[in-house]
């Protein structure tokens, strides 16, 4: 493993993203994000998505180039249209117009069609705790769970992010897969040689493997059996319906070079408290529902670790593989300009 800063591991995923085919804004958005992945021990969702989604710029997957635009717009409801890029564009301005929307009308739903991988969720939503507003995310993905009963994959591992301001304190953020773990971990196991425990996926005859590749080429087991597959079909018709957007089942694995644009959709729910109970009550009650949590010994509230995480990388920076980085490095090359 080697140590690399936050500033530095920013620079070189951006200027693979760039020389891939990215443009500077969508180089820079998408490198932010995957950098706090890492910086916070999501190491499934941060640079080591690089080399899938340069590919994906290389190949026609992703459009490098895309500029997020509304497609409709309603009160407090907004559509945008990704154009086929990597999603972290899209996303900040389907997140930033959704605060705007929440101050204007009490809540707002902002939908993302046109899509691409969405990253961590709670990375998202980060801006609408700093607005002092609940926020909910959600996002599709090609499918790898069967619908309950099925064997065939139908539906994407389906993330839901929420997050919860503080008056004080650190936000409560919650950030989980509907998968019994996120796809991301099967493929970083697959990548570093290494098994999976019984119970995280089946391979392509319905069988339970310890074989993080039988299981890449399979399907996904669902947290909570029956409850987390409903919730992935929640998913679907949230980020899929209301969006237009592909189905699981409709987009091609984001985990191969070619093929399709997935086009998948995303979703962000965005409350502003003032328009119910008032700030300050939400505030107050927030805080007795954590005072009573935190009574019982052991209790550590969601996001906290994240925090610490995030904290210690910026003092002491990341440890990414060394393959990974050789391969960062090969695809920067002498680079061109990010402006």
């Amino acid at each position: 493993m080697a140590n690399i800063s936050t500033n530095e591991l920013l620079t070189l995923a951006q200027q693979a993203l760039a020389v891939s085919g990215a443009d500077a804004a969508m180089a820079q958005a998408t490198a932010r994000a995957l950098v706090y992945a890492d910086t916070q021990g999501l190491a499934s969702h941060g640079v080591a998505r690089v080399p899938a989604y340069a590919a994906h710029l290389r190949n026609g997957r992703a459009v490098g180039t895309a500029r997020p635009r509304v497609l409709r717009e309603r009160g407090g409801a907004v559509l945008i249209d990704a154009g086929a890029g990597l999603a972290y564009p899209a996303c900040a301005v389907a997140v930033d117009t959704a605060v705007q929307r929440a101050r204007d009308h009490g809540v707002a739903f902002v939908g993302v069609t046109n899509s691409h991988h969405f990253g961590a969720g709670a990375y998202h939503l980060e801006a609408v705790a700093q607005a002092g507003m609940v926020g909910l995310a959600f996002s599709n993905s090609p499918a790898a769970m069967p619908a309950w009963g099925g064997k065939q994959a139908l539906f994407g591992t389906n993330p839901i992010a929420a997050v919860f301001p503080r008056r004080d304190g650190a936000r409560i953020l919650i950030d989980l897969s509907l998968s019994e773990v996120a796809r991301g971990k099967l493929m970083v196991a697959a990548k570093e040689g290494r098994e999976i425990p019984l119970g995280w996926a089946l391979d392509a005859d319905g069988q339970p493997t310890t074989d993080p590749k039988a299981g890449l080429a399979g399907s996904m087991l669902p947290m909570g059996g029956v409850k987390g597959a409903m919730l992935a079909l929640v998913v679907e018709l949230l980020a899929c319906a209301l969006t237009g957007a592909h189905f699981g089942f409709e987009a091609d694995s984001f985990l191969t070079d070619e093929g399709e644009q997935p086009r998948v959709g995303h979703a962000f729910l965005v409350i502003d408290p003032g328009a119910l109970a008032g700030q300050s009550a939400y505030l107050d009650r927030v805080e007795a529902l954590v005072d009573a949590m935190q009574e019982d010994e052991g209790v550590r509230l969601p996001g906290a670790r994240r925090q610490a995480l995030s904290e210690q990388s910026a003092a002491a920076g990341v440890a990414i593989p060394d393959a990974l980085l050789q391969q960062l490095h090969e695809l920067a090359g002498p680079g061109k300009p990010l402006n």
